[in-house]
């Protein structure tokens, strides 16, 4: 019985462990539900800037896939999912990094997504902090929703504004390239 005890324990330690995935000092979930819908990490990494780890980001899908353009353009449930890291990470920094993002991934013409976009950095409400966990999710008939700890903080409504803002990370010209090939599992 003694030595069954200890075979489940192991074996329960095992699949524990390969239910989380650890990049740098966060440890990621392999799966999260979002819109009553199964998705399951794509690949994930760090965003770096100056030598520092910002945050881990990684990428959640129903399927996965290598296709940046597809996944971007893709009306199905998924997120990003981002792990603070660093306290150099404030509201202020995310909020003109998103500008830039969207600046960059809808190659200027920002004119249709001012509106919506100035709204979705709205719900960055309170200023940011190391270990807190923000999703940025789309999810299929309501739209991309930010999340801040597990919670619902709002959501913007258009797959266009989906598109744009996956493509901060996985467009053309990403935050950063090498989180985007890792987010994409390369």
């Amino acid at each position: 019985m003694k030595k069954l005890s200890i075979l489940f324990v192991a074996l329960f330690t095992i699949v524990s462990a390969q239910a989380q995935t650890k990049i740098g000092d966060a440890t990621l979930p392999n799966t999260v539900k979002f819109n009553g819908e199964d998705l399951t990490i794509n690949g994930g990494g760090l965003r770096e800037k100056f030598f520092f780890d910002i945050y881990a980001g990684a990428l959640y899908l129903k399927k996965k896939s290598s296709n940046a353009s597809a996944i971007a353009k893709a009306d199905e449930t998924m997120a990003i999912k981002l792990h603070i890291l660093s306290g150099m990470m404030s509201r202020s920094k995310m909020a003109n990094a998103l500008r830039e993002g969207f600046k960059k991934s809808t190659n200027g013409n920002m004119e249709a997504y001012n509106e919506r976009i100035e709204k979705f950095i709205g719900f960055i409400n309170n200023e940011i902090e190391v270990d807190q966990v923000y999703d940025m999710v789309y999810e299929k008939g309501k739209g991309s929703v930010i999340y801040k700890d597990g919670k619902e903080k709002g959501y913007v409504k258009g797959l266009d504004f989906k598109k744009a803002l996956f493509e901060i990370w996985l467009g053309n010209k990403p935050a950063d390239k090498g989180l985007k090939k890792e987010m994409l599992g390369s």
